[in-house]
């Protein structure tokens, strides 16, 4: 599969910080891919430098094969970006905004898309109102539509959702899951990791600037995670969770840490032998969060 962005051991410097020390990353096209990390890690200074607001002081940045040094032009066509502050200008509508967004482009005759984008943001009621008149969570949704509005091949999400409602929320990820189906490449930052977890395909984390953990959601999930499998037997379980040694033990019920999924059977082979009967069974699958909190640790 080609990648839509490509990243070669980008390292930028403030003062004395060093806010990106030798990223290197392939986002494969189509994909959706979560780019976490606490804050101060380098996401947004990442972003910057993808979307041509900040310059690297060594290494390169590709977007759909354009560099965004010595190609910005076709590298920016590529990309639409949702900053994580809120910016927009006080003086327009926000179709009008929309209209403007477009014309930077070069793009004319876009009322259809434009239209199409009010509608699936729940824009519509509002597109003939002031910008200033706007909620906060309004005005992320206009960000979103400006990202969209020259439909670029790659979306950058920069948390998207800080600070909006519920209802927003479940709205733009059904309409980001829509876009990635039609093609887009979505990158999302975010600071809820039961979004990353439900929405990427894959994920990066960050810390101080470096990549720290890079695979697919479920083999992090798998790998660095543990599982919780909590039982209840039709007897004591003292005697069957002998064979356990840190096992926890409530009358009847039992709770073990697994490391992952291919423990499960040999620890129910073991229950068996010991003649237990199993009347509940509960598997609390690896979160996340969990694995954030782990790998951030070890590094």
């Amino acid at each position: 599969m080609s990648n839509a962005i490509c990243i070669r051991e980008v390292r930028k410097r403030y003062a004395t910080l060093q806010a990106l020390d030798g990223v290197s990353l392939d986002i494969e096209a189509g994909e959706i891919f979560g780019l976490l990390g606490p804050n101060g890690a380098g996401k947004t200074t990442l972003i910057s430098i993808i979307a041509g607001l900040a310059r690297a002081d060594s290494g390169s940045v590709q977007v759909m094969g354009a560099d965004v040094v010595s190609d910005y032009r076709n590298a920016r066509r590529m990309l639409g970006v949702v900053p994580q502050e809120l910016v927009f200008d006080p003086f327009f509508t926000v179709r009008e905004a929309l209209e403007i967004q477009s014309g930077y482009f070069g793009m004319r005759d876009n009322r259809a898309w434009i239209e199409e984008i009010l509608h699936h943001l729940d824009l519509s009621a509002k597109a003939d109102v002031n910008m200033r008149a706007l909620s906060g969570g309004m005005k992320r949704r206009v960000l979103v539509a400006q990202a969209l509005v020259h439909k670029p091949p790659v979306i950058v999400l920069d948390e998207p959702t800080a600070g909006v409602d519920v209802e927003l929320r479940q709205g733009l990820w059904a309409f980001v899951q829509r876009l990635n189906r039609d093609g887009h490449t979505i990158v999302l930052t975010t600071h809820y990791l039961e979004e990353a977890e439900m929405l990427c395909n894959r994920i990066g984390m960050l810390k101080a600037g470096r990549i720290v953990a890079l695979d697919s959601t479920r083999n992090l999930l798998e790998n660095f995670s543990g599982l919780t499998l909590r039982l209840r037997l039709d007897r004591d379980a003292t005697g069957p969770a002998a064979g356990f040694p840190k096992a926890e033990v409530d009358g009847e019920r039992m709770v073990l840490n697994l490391s992952g999924f291919a423990e499960i059977e040999s620890v129910l082979t073991r229950l068996r032998e010991t003649g237990a009967v199993i009347r509940e069974f509960d598997l609390q699958p690896p979160d996340l969060e969990d694995v954030f909190v782990r790998v951030m640790a070890g590094h």
